[in-house]
């Protein structure tokens, strides 16, 4: 879908609703709503937002990981895995 295309104002989401609903889903797009000339909400195929969703928090935790290592706030992965296979060890114990 074409930008040009993808601008609707509200107007026309209230008179085109199921339309517009089933555009967006075959499409795996988003509609930009406007309200006086201005956007003021999307309208997104719940897979595409659920994608986004997933992507969003994938870069967090990538921010995140990239801090704690500028931080020195880690340790190597052989140390993180006797860790585990001690705490796997002592669970069996019992």
């Amino acid at each position: 879908m074409k930008l040009s295309e993808s601008v609707k104002p509200i107007s026309y989401i209230k008179s085109h609703a199921s339309e517009v609903v089933r555009e967006v889903v075959e499409s795996h797009g988003t509609i930009v709503i406007t309200l006086n000339g201005e956007a003021k909400v999307v309208l997104q195929d719940i897979r595409e937002y659920e994608k986004t969703q997933e992507s969003l928090a994938m870069l967090k935790i990538l921010a995140h990981s990239r801090k704690n290592l500028e931080e020195g706030k880690f340790k190597p992965a052989r140390k993180s895995f006797s860790g585990v296979k001690e705490k796997v060890k002592e669970f069996h114990k019992k």
